[in-house]
């Protein structure tokens, strides 16, 4: 390659979207996170996507073993980890085959030359090496010889391995990519050092090559700019850049205090779920009891009995954990206890698409349990209302008696975002219905008059022993009955308490328009995706379009019928077969519901989506 020396101007953008991506043990996901930490700390919008490769350790240089982190950072407001990268930085041949298409013509790729050897070539399926047939004449492309570089830098330090030495080389990229975009080192330094606290060899060795790479890019001659993103307008406040499962567990703790309550976790490790799992066990110091289960099954019966006990009790699972949990979760509606069953979505069904996101459970949690079983259904939208949620999905179940199944998805739990740290003081209140001592005429399923919750009785209170279980029940006193019509007459109060709960939900809201030609219509995690695609659609002039996200699946917002109403056109855009699109039908069928759905394991695009916009807009 020949190039003319260019003397670097460092140039302002308003947002940058950066791909990392190399083999499972390459550190990609480390790389991107530091790189987004140290945005954040900027000051910097953020938005991120770690893809990962399903198996644990996919053969090395193999196109399904590639692992990615995703980071889109911006001075303005940024709601989803972007489309097209303007930054790719590929550790090998894998790597650059399968995420060469996401980059746009005339932006960077940085490749590490050392990796392009003929036997990964041979492994990403090229005939050629793309470095010398042209293929890449589109793209300014830098090659380093990252590994060698990396060698060389951490030649004199001692106690270091080839092994070690080796996996540094991640660090050198990540030092370039520091340059490019006006970072500062000292963040990742730090890290190093509580990292590696008791190892100062290696806290020597990843800060040497960290500064190595952001010389190098600074003397390279190929590198045209740096370039500087401003920090975001932000509403005034403490922040933290948080990932979606971290902020699900800590919306749980912040509800334990409020509450009062011991807050309890059993739990089946199932990917993508375990984080929060592993971020409740650090905070036994919160009155926090976590268990790990032998299977799906334990891991929800425990709840249920930590539950009877008087705890904020909760489960955590994915896609077929939740099939196996159906049976406990019926038992739980059935005897009226609180718990909260967390279910982060991946693709399916059976064992499907372990480490890829969907929608694809919606259904699952609404009927998949025998008999009339309703329950509460709600979903969060963005790994920073992970936290709100969770939180909320504590306080219904807590006052309404029945159990809350939480969706979140393997796309909001894994990214990371922003989050503005709030006090527990100035969360909403919750009230339990735990009663402390007998008074006279007290019965078991003696309910409140709006709520329809009855009452919680803890076990070991003089005067209030009771039984509970899965046969049908007596509406007052709590004993097994076989009576036709108090069967008849459990069923229907359990499905109105559940229909209540609309009195504690807030409306349905329309974004952007409150009437027009088209309303978007989407829930969960595919809000940041919907919310840009209108917002961008609406720049170019098509104004006549609103979207409607719901966060509350069942009961429904009680106004969701009035706001349908007021858009001539409605879409459903969901990452699943149209599930959400077959619950509106069912509820509204006076409206034609369109569907727009992706089942890829992959979240919906920018461009996609402002293209079937268009379409309907015409």
């Amino acid at each position: 390659m020949t190039t003319t020396k260019i003397n670097p101007q460092p140039k302002t953008l308003h947002a940058v979207v950066i791909r990392f991506v190399g083999d499972s043990g390459d550190g990609m996901q480390l790389t991107g996170t530091q790189f987004s930490d140290t945005s954040a700390m900027f000051g910097n919008d953020i938005a991120t996507f770690p893809n990962y490769p399903a198996e644990i350790r996919a053969p090395q240089g193999s196109l399904y073993g590639v692992s990615g982190f995703q980071v889109h950072i911006g001075s303005v407001e940024i709601n989803t980890p972007g489309d097209e990268v303007d930054l790719l930085v590929a550790m090998n041949p894998a790597g650059l085959k399968t995420n060469l298409h996401a980059v746009k013509p005339g932006h960077t790729i940085i490749v590490d030359t050392d990796a392009f050897t003929k036997k990964n070539l041979d492994k990403a399926q090229y005939d050629t090496n793309p470095l010398q047939d042209g293929s890449l004449e589109n793209y300014q492309v830098i090659e380093v010889a990252m590994t060698s570089l990396t060698k060389e830098a951490l030649k004199d330090i001692e106690g270091l391995d080839n092994k070690s030495i080796t996996r540094s080389k991640n660090m050198f990229a990540l030092g370039m990519v520091y340059w490019m975009y006006n970072r500062s080192t000292d963040h990742t330094i730090d890290f190093f050092k509580k990292k590696f606290s008791t190892k100062p060899e290696l806290i020597e060795a990843n800060t040497k090559v960290l500064n190595t790479g952001y010389y190098f890019a600074e003397t390279l001659e190929l590198i045209p700019n740096s370039y500087g993103v401003a920090p975001a307008k932000m509403a005034p406040g403490t922040y933290r850049i948080i990932m979606g499962n971290t902020a699900t567990a800590w919306g749980f703790l912040a509800a334990s205090e409020k509450s009062g309550l011991d807050l309890f976790l059993g739990s089946y490790p199932i990917t993508p779920a375990s984080d929060i799992l592993h971020e409740l066990a650090k905070h036994q110091h919160f009155g926090v009891k976590t268990f790990q289960a032998e299977d799906e099954i334990a891991g929800i019966t425990s709840a249920i009995g930590a539950s009877f006990a008087g705890n904020l009790a909760i489960t955590t699972t994915s896609g077929p954990g939740l099939a196996l949990k159906g049976e406990a979760l019926g038992l739980a509606m059935m005897i009226e206890m609180p718990i909260v069953v967390v279910n982060v979505q991946r693709g399916g069904p059976s064992t499907g698409l372990p480490t890829k996101t969907e929608q694809s459970d919606l259904l699952q949690a609404l009927y998949g349990r025998n008999g009339e079983s309703p329950i509460i259904v709600i979903a969060a939208s963005t790994p920073a209302n992970c936290f709100d949620f969770a939180y909320q999905a504590s306080k219904l179940t807590l006052e309404h008696m029945t159990p809350v199944v939480l969706l979140t998805d393997g796309y909001i739990a894994n990214g990371s975002a922003p989050w503005k740290i709030k006090s527990v003081k100035d969360m909403p209140e919750i009230k339990t219905n735990i009663i402390h001592e007998y008074q006279e005429g007290w019965h078991p399923y003696d309910r409140d008059e709006d709520t329809l919750a009855r009452s919680w009785a803890i076990p070991g209170t003089p005067g209030l022993e009771h039984r509970v279980g899965g046969l049908e029940k007596d509406r007052v006193s709590g004993n097994v009955s076989y009576v036709p019509d108090n069967h008849e007459y459990m069923v229907k109060i359990r499905a109105e308490k559940i229909k209540r709960v609309q009195n504690s939900i807030p409306e349905l809201k329309s974004e952007f328009i409150d009437e027009g030609e088209l309303l978007v219509i989407g829930w969960g995690g595919t809000f940041g995706s919907l919310y840009s695609a209108i917002k961008s659609i609406r720049e170019k002039g098509y104004t006549s379009i609103g979207l409607a996200h719901f966060n509350y699946i069942n009961p429904l917002p009680k106004n969701t019928e009035e706001v349908l109403k007021r858009f001539k056109k409605i879409i459903v855009c969901e990452l699943n077969n149209g599930q959400f699109a077959k619950v509106l039908k069912l509820n509204f069928n006076d409206f034609e519901i369109l569907q727009f759905n992706k089942i890829q394991g992959l979240p919906f695009g920018n461009e996609e989506l402002i293209q079937k916009f268009k379409q309907l807009l015409k």
